[in-house]
């Protein structure tokens, strides 16, 4: 710091405010004293900081990313905003089961991280929240609410589902079928009431026959849509509950040889990476990962620098948006067409035209 100081031409103590962030320093010092950190290739020791201000400087984030497109796209988000503040990130797969959690945040606990951002997992969660608290270990719940005595941030889930399933019912649709999610989790639930709620405002019945569990991955979605279309009045349309099950659906379709959306319509909760590129391309919700990345950070941080002092926990929903594109039956120009007076044709009739399937892969 004395080398940088000295090239810089200020003192010690303000090149410390512009590294730590301690205090505000003007534009032209700060200028100053980044390019002289640049011209000397100083890195502040940040294993021995710790050991005087007890500060790691770590974010510790515990999910199922490495098997969840969605959780990918957050923490890549989150890594992003927290290097932005000084922060670096340490990912731990929870592997969605309850001993993975509690293995996840034990490694991040012993890694003395400042704060965690956990998407808990479904199944007794209570002791690893317990823990967090009587060890007072700032931390953000995110997408999936499960506790509020911490901060929780996740997207909307009920009016948007109910969004899609009166799409489809505006398009014709009265058998809407539904491939729910991981039991036990928060999104599950509430996309489950969104379903319903969206069957209620459009005058159709909730069946039991039309639900069917992906439980949140690809190949048991493939395997609850064969339920599904096996039944003696199959959907003609599907509502998937997140992305990862899309793939799952898409994979089934393809197989059966059925087309989206001359065969079935299909929408989902999440958008997909290559939706665009999908033929036809993919009706959705699309969640603000960017949005959620920068709240649950910038919140976290105001927790582990104290700058809440002892406020109340809270809770933001952030809302979701829908794209609309073909998958549903609706016109390349995205304008819905009028609703069908007459029934949607069986899944099992001969198709209509010989345009080719969905999506390759």
């Amino acid at each position: 710091m004395t080398d940088v100081a000295a090239r810089a031409g200020v003192a010690a103590s303000t090149v410390s405010h512009v590294v730590n962030g301690t205090r505000p320093v003007s534009t032209e010092l700060r200028r100053r004293v980044l390019e002289a950190i640049e011209e000397t290739g100083y890195l502040p020791n940040r294993i021995a900081r710790s050991l005087v201000t007890s500060d790691t400087h770590l974010i510790g984030i515990v999910m199922s990313a490495l098997t969840n497109r969605f959780f990918v796209a957050v923490v890549a988000a989150m890594e992003r905003a927290g290097r932005r503040h000084g922060y670096s990130s340490v990912l731990a797969d929870s592997r969605d089961s309850v001993q993975g959690e509690a293995d996840a945040v034990n490694a991040l606990l012993s890694r003395r991280v400042d704060g965690i951002v956990l998407a808990p997992v479904a199944g007794d969660r209570k002791p690893v929240l317990d823990r967090l608290l009587s060890e007072e270990v700032p931390t953000v719940l995110i997408d999936r609410f499960a506790d509020s005595r911490f901060d929780q941030v996740g997207v909307e889930n009920i009016e948007s589902t109910a969004s899609l399933v009166e799409h489809l019912a505006a398009l014709g649709h009265s058998r809407i079928g539904f491939i729910g999610g991981l039991k036990g989790l928060s999104t599950t639930e509430e996309r489950i009431r969104g379903y319903r709620l969206g069957l209620e405002r459009s005058g159709l019945g909730y069946d039991h026959n039309l639900v069917a569990s992906g439980r949140s991955a690809a190949a048991p979605a493939e395997q609850a849509l064969g339920l599904l279309l096996d039944r003696p009045a199959p959907p003609t349309a599907i509502v998937s509950g997140n992305n990862y099950m899309t793939i799952g659906v898409l994979a089934g379709l393809r197989k059966r040889g059925m087309r989206v959306p001359d065969d079935i319509a299909l929408v989902a909760y999440d958008d997909i990476e290559f939706a665009e590129v999908f033929h036809p391309r993919l009706t959705a919700i699309a969640q603000p990962v960017l949005q959620i990345a920068s709240t649950v950070v910038n919140l976290l941080i105001r927790r582990m620098t104290g700058k809440d002092g002892a406020g109340p926990p809270q809770a933001t929903r952030l809302p979701g948006t829908f794209v609309h594109r073909e998958s549903c039956g609706c016109p390349p120009n995205g304008s819905a067409p009028p609703a069908r007076s007459q029934p949607r044709r069986h899944p099992e009739q001969p198709p209509r035209s010989r345009h080719a399937l969905v999506a390759e892969g």
